[in-house]
């Protein structure tokens, strides 16, 4: 029963994402009167490092463009497919070059810059909550006959958390991309153009503004196709893809979440959540 299996989604989603933010919730306040804001602190980082995806995303990429450099097509494949949800047996050079940067800036949104959103908001109890609703959405949240039922309520709230998110790091990769000397003027034109080709509303966002700022075309065939074939696709390309990444993290952090975090604390807010 179509209804039956939405509504069961919907509850499932809703109390998995309930539960953990307020677990985390108690747990950090807890630590923080118990053990003092030390403790608190080290607890607080240590939640941020399963809530970001830095390192991670980083780390992968890194592995792929590796694999690619020894001229090892089947382990560069083998590296794509444990970060897409695509099928990489038969992909080319090019097709992986092309994924891998597609998820270096799909990642910039949904594995630094929303954590850390959402952090700057609800401390560490919202980064988590938002990581929960990342991992439900790459779980269940499938267009299939067999998830898009259960997995509805899972992707609409992936696709409303990262909605802000998405539009304030295309804005940051095109300053970035300015600092770092690729072409930003391309990435905003691109931005425009091609940010809604994607099924997900806010995915086309990051990968548009990269395909722009470093002049190449992003494609996943049958699916869409980002930017246009100014400069081939090649492994440089991939690893400027990683250091706008790198950037649009310190641009949002400096800019934004530091920010948001000391005005939070000057109107009372942590004192409120935290019960102080």
């Amino acid at each position: 029963n179509v209804n039956k299996e939405k509504l069961g989604g919907m509850i499932f989603a809703i109390v998995l994402i309930a539960l953990i933010g307020i677990a985390t919730q108690l747990l950090v306040s807890m630590c923080l009167h118990l053990f003092g804001l030390a403790a608190a602190a080290i607890l607080t980082a240590l939640i941020l490092k399963i809530a970001l995806a830095i390192k991670g995303m980083e780390k992968h990429a890194i592995e792929i463009i590796n694999a690619l450099e020894r001229g090892d097509i089947k382990s560069a494949q083998h590296n794509l497919s444990l970060i897409v949800r695509r099928q990489t047996k038969q992909l080319s050079r090019q097709d992986v070059l092309s994924a891998t940067i597609e998820c270096i800036g799909e990642s910039t949104v949904d594995g630094i810059v929303a954590p850390l959103f959402f952090y700057s908001i609800l401390g560490p109890a919202g980064a988590l909550a938002y990581r929960t609703i990342n991992t439900l959405d790459s779980m269940v949240g499938y267009k299939d006959d067999y998830y898009k039922n259960i997995g509805c309520m899972s992707a609409k709230l992936d696709t409303i958390a990262n909605y802000v998110p998405a539009r304030i790091t295309s804005f940051l990769m095109v300053i970035s991309s300015r600092l770092l000397g690729a072409d930003w003027k391309n990435s905003i034109q691109i931005l425009r153009r091609d940010h809604s080709k994607t099924r997900s509303p806010n995915a086309g966002y990051p990968m548009a503004t990269m395909a722009g700022a470093l002049r190449i075309k992003l494609e996943k065939v049958g699916h869409y196709s980002l930017g246009e074939n100014r400069e081939p696709l090649s492994i440089a390309k991939c690893k400027i893809a990683i250091s706008i990444m790198k950037l649009t993290t310190i641009l949002f952090s400096l800019s934004l979440s530091i920010p948001m975090l000391l005005i939070l604390y000057l109107v009372g807010w942590w004192k409120l959540l935290f019960g102080l």
